[in-house]
């Protein structure tokens, strides 16, 4: 096992949202029952039913969210990138994990203590709605989720997540945009409820339709409006909102 150098957790909760603007001595008592937690690419940060004592936040990597069915095929439920969370919900319901969580990349996180966390609210009401605001945030996102496997068809599935996903224009305004697949095209086909050669199929023809163009898991949006306007192969006009990012939790 490689051995590195101590880290303190007080600077990387000062640059989290959460965490941002406490003042010096409520962040040293967060910081007394937080720990530092380096997780290899593949390892298992917590299983289905074991018990949950805290919470995780990602400074860096990301964070498959899942569960197994009993046919042993797998279902992603969301993918948990810097600066987000997970598991404040159980904490707070005192319920174990319903879900795995799996490390997509290498990845530094934080855990902070239940009980860190309850003293703290008691303490300190304004803490106490940022964190209710980012469970607000999950629940909206969550339903979201339903009303796009509902009602949205596959292509519209993937369309959305590609306008809503972090896109960078470069230096030139008339360049196209460049949306980085956060994991591989598995991982992210069953997060959208596709399977996975369902999601390539809809890549493929989104490339033969000119609107995008696919490098390894790069894909850059060649056409955006024209990408909001498509109109899939059968026939059914597919029309991606430009909605909100999805919310960070």
């Amino acid at each position: 096992m490689p051995t590195y150098p101590a880290i303190k957790p007080n600077p990387l909760l000062r640059n989290l949202a959460l965490f941002s603007d406490l003042a010096e001595e409520e962040l040293e008592r967060i910081v007394a029952g937080t720990s530092v937690m380096r997780v290899p690419k593949g390892e298992f940060i917590c299983h289905r039913g074991e018990p949950c004592n805290g919470f995780h936040l990602v400074v860096y990597g990301q964070v498959k969210l899942g569960f197994s069915t009993e046919d042993g095929a797998e279902k992603v439920i969301e993918i948990i990138g810097p600066g987000q969370s997970f598991g404040e919900a159980l904490m707070f319901l005192d319920k174990p994990y319903i879900v795995f969580s799996q490390a997509l990349a290498d990845c530094l996180l934080l855990h902070v203590a239940k009980q860190t966390v309850f003293e703290e609210i008691a303490r300190n009401q304004h803490f106490a709605r940022k964190l209710l605001g980012g469970l607000s945030r999950r629940l909206h996102g969550l339903v979201l989720d339903v009303v796009e496997y509902s009602l949205r068809s596959g292509a519209q599935r993937v369309i959305g997540f590609l306008l809503r996903a972090d896109a960078e224009r470069a230096d030139d305004d008339d360049a196209e945009l460049s949306v980085r697949l956060p994991a591989n095209k598995t991982n992210i086909a069953s997060r959208l409820n596709l399977s996975p050669e369902h999601f390539s199929r809809i890549l493929h023809d989104l490339a033969d339709a000119g609107l995008i163009r696919v490098e390894r898991r790069t894909v850059h949006i060649c056409d955006p409006e024209g990408l909001r306007r498509y109109e899939y192969a059968d026939g059914t006009r597919e029309r991606a909102p430009r909605a909100a990012r999805p919310p960070a939790v």
